[in-house]
């Protein structure tokens, strides 16, 4: 019986992810590159209205990734996915989709906007050098939040790579990128 249970416990939690992902894939995968440029720098926009110190935070970076309107969905199985442009010195050189998956006491939907800094080049270089590269495995991204006052000269002195979410909307508590997968795309 116990078994049995189980079984039907790991079978839903499949479903559930594969749902949640091939809802979201399936609206993302459509994107071009003319699309992600727009809604990227709509997300710049809004960064720098909402994060204190933005614009001091984009003078020191080595390259900004600017994933915007990421939808993380999930009913115990949660999904989060997102494309966005890498840019360095403020012209776009790459674009990058964000996938994570997570499994937990969780439920609702939210869309956030999602501003990874790296401050120096060498965080910038493993960023870019490798097949992918995930969140928390491949270099902590230290999460700021956008009223922090604290001085960009410590914050930048002290982390390679910051993150910042802004406009976030839903009913999901918190956002981790913490083994978020990011891999580079080559939309149309």
């Amino acid at each position: 019986m116990k078994t049995q249970s189980a079984v039907l416990k790991t079978l839903g939690l499949m479903i559930c992810f594969t749902l949640v992902f091939g809802m979201l894939a399936t609206v993302s995968y459509a994107m071009t590159k003319g699309e992600i440029n727009a809604s990227a720098k709509a997300a710049m926009d809004r960064f720098k209205k909402d994060v204190k110190g933005a614009n001091e935070y984009l003078k020191v970076a080595k390259g900004v990734l600017v994933v915007p309107n990421v939808t993380k969905a999930g009913f115990i199985v949660a999904g989060q996915y997102g494309q966005g442009s890498l840019q360095v010195g403020g012209k776009t050189v790459d674009y990058y989709s964000l996938a994570a998956g997570s499994v937990g006491w969780q439920i609702g939907a939210e869309k956030f906007d999602l501003i990874i800094i790296f401050t120096t080049a060498d965080a910038l270089s493993k960023f870019r050098s490798g097949e992918g590269w995930e969140a928390g495995a491949d270099a902590e991204v230290t999460m700021i939040a956008a009223g922090v006052d604290v001085p960009v000269s410590t914050l930048v002195s002290q982390n390679p790579v910051l993150g910042f979410v802004t406009d976030q909307k839903g009913l999901m508590a918190g956002v981790s990128i913490k083994g978020a997968k990011f891999t580079k795309i080559h939309p149309d």
